[in-house]
């Protein structure tokens, strides 16, 4: 099997369940930091579909794993898009939580 794919489907157990989280969470309660956190997942699922992408050699015209190409870049803002919002949600939610009690 596909090392790259291996990866993939293993990486998908932790941030599926957190993507159907951050959806509930959205469509029960539109608060800033819900938004921040559907945002953020989506990134990580964005990270796990172009790896899967990769790994299946879907859409080769984007060049997947090669520096300075589309698929690169899609992966790597996918990624610093989930690194960023997801925590950044987390820790506002916490926050009110904190400041409500």
């Amino acid at each position: 099997m596909n090392p790259t794919l291996l990866k993939t489907l293993f990486a998908t157990v932790p941030t599926l369940p957190l993507f159907l989280a951050s959806v509930i969470m959205l469509v029960k309660e539109k608060r800033p930091w819900s938004v921040l956190q559907f945002v953020g997942t989506t990134g990580m699922m964005m990270v796990l579909f172009t790896h899967l992408c990769e790994a299946l050699q879907l859409f080769p015209w984007m060049e997947w794993g090669q520096g300075n190409s589309v698929g690169h870049y899609l992966d790597l803002s996918s990624a610093v898009l989930g690194v960023t919002f997801f925590p950044l949600g987390f820790l506002l939610h916490a926050l009110a939580i904190n400041r409500a009690q």
